[in-house]
């Protein structure tokens, strides 16, 4: 590993296969990985419905997700987070909030947090690219000022994809996700596994 790549041994490291899930959606079906076959490029994000830095980013996700829709690259929203520390992270709520938002992803719901340990979730937002054989291309941030919007100076997601797609290698394929920290059940808010340092 090069010496600017110091990937805690929680988050899934570059290269690594997708893990797989079954999961409910906002919209009534269970989704696995299957059911994303025919993407070109998957996008994997842990998000949630009440923190100020997915809230404040989610418009420019969408425009992510749209802006490389009809390249074949799709988006899946997984919320993982404790329904005990944010009583508003619950599934009624997910469906609230897509029906009001109408985001361009299929939004799926992590009770056991099994998917969040799988794929090593930090933070919400958290975001992993995987290419056609699911693979990891990219993992971290969205951008680099999720809470301010009107700040933000490198949409690294967007890059990433722009690279990936156009045949390139990802220059900067890892970040550090910028947010909330992941609400793990029966543990603190603010806790987060000791080997879950930022990943660069």
């Amino acid at each position: 590993m090069s010496s600017h790549q110091h990937q805690s041994n929680f988050t899934l490291p570059l290269g690594s296969t997708a893990p797989d899930f079954s999961l409910p959606a906002t919209d009534g079906k269970t989704y696995s990985l299957q059911d994303f076959a025919d993407a070109k490029v998957l996008v994997v994000f842990f998000t949630c419905n009440h923190c100020p830095f997915v809230i404040q980013s989610d418009e420019l996700t969408r425009a992510t997700a749209e802006k490389f829709a009809d390249r074949g690259v799709k988006f899946v929203g997984i919320n993982s987070n404790s329904v005990k520390t944010h009583a508003n992270d619950d599934f009624p709520h997910m469906v609230e909030r897509m029906e009001e938002h109408r985001f361009p992803w299929t939004y799926l719901r992590d009770e056991s947090q099994d998917t969040a340990r799988a794929y090593g979730a930090l933070r919400t937002p958290h975001f992993y690219v995987f290419d056609q054989d699911r693979k990891l291309v990219y993992t971290g941030r969205g951008v680099d000022s999720p809470r301010q919007p009107e700040k933000v100076t490198q949409n690294d997601l967007e890059v990433a994809l722009q690279e990936h797609l156009d045949g390139k290698p990802v220059t900067t394929p890892v970040t550090n996700p910028i947010g909330c920290n992941v609400k793990w059940d029966g543990k603190d808010a603010h806790w987060m596994p000791a080997e879950a340092c930022d990943l660069v």
